[in-house]
């Protein structure tokens, strides 16, 4: 093998490929900012906004966060007690702290980045729909200000990525639930797309790094 060849098939270190990835989702988010979010916020406002169904999808993801914390209790209760984790203990252990620390995360860039919400959700808060209000308002902080990123999009990525990494053999289900979240985000318009874009590549970035750390070659070998 020449070594033209060989620098092909090198997989790319770990570092350059999440500096790629983190442009490509700045990319995407200024995109999306300028020529998507108000036209599919604006279809959601008048077609489909008020639809329950995708409220419901929405509550995928809402059990997630105290389900990390429970599992988290019961695997330091089990660690005390000397009970050995399993392959099963240890992507649910994966899971849990993948989600709790990309939560956390999430919170802090809310605050950071003090995007409105397209809606008046939480009781004629400031809105793109209810007071023509589009952009950040960097460290405004309350809730009126933390649209950007999506929670739910970064709790269902934090954990599914986790999954789909430890068993594979399941990864049309994980898209699956990952898509049916996505779509009440939008349908519901309780998300600007960028929104969605940011939450995904944190839980995305959480999930990656909680699957395989302490694993030699995690990535390389999938």
């Amino acid at each position: 093998m020449t070594q033209i060849q060989a620098s092909f098939v090198r997989p790319a270190k770990p570092a350059s490929l999440w500096l790629r990835s983190g442009i490509a989702c700045f990319v995407l988010i200024v995109v999306c900012y300028y020529a998507v979010d108000r036209p599919i916020a604006a279809l959601a406002h008048e077609y489909t906004r008020g639809i329950v169904y995708f409220t419901w999808l929405t509550y995928i993801a809402n059990p997630l966060p105290p389900l990390a914390c429970l599992a988290l209790i019961a695997m330091a209760a089990w660690r005390a007690a000397g009970i050995r984790r399993n392959r099963t203990g240890s992507v649910v252990l994966r899971c849990s702290l993948s989600l709790v620390s990309a939560v956390a995360i999430k919170d802090q860039l809310k605050f950071v980045f003090g995007r409105a919400w397209p809606e008046p959700w939480l009781g004629n808060n400031p809105s793109f729909f209810g007071d023509g209000l589009y952009g950040f308002v960097p460290f405004h902080g309350g809730r009126a200000f933390a649209s950007f990123p999506s929670g739910h999009a970064t709790a269902i990525f934090a954990v599914m990525v986790v999954l789909w990494v430890m068993w594979p053999a399941y990864r049309w289900l994980y898209a699956l639930v990952i898509a049916l979240v996505v779509i009440g985000l939008l349908g519901a318009d309780f998300h600007w797309v960028s929104d969605i874009v940011a939450g995904a590549f944190l839980g995305t970035a959480a999930g990656v790094t909680a699957a395989t750390i302490g694993t030699r070659g995690a990535l390389s070998r999938r």
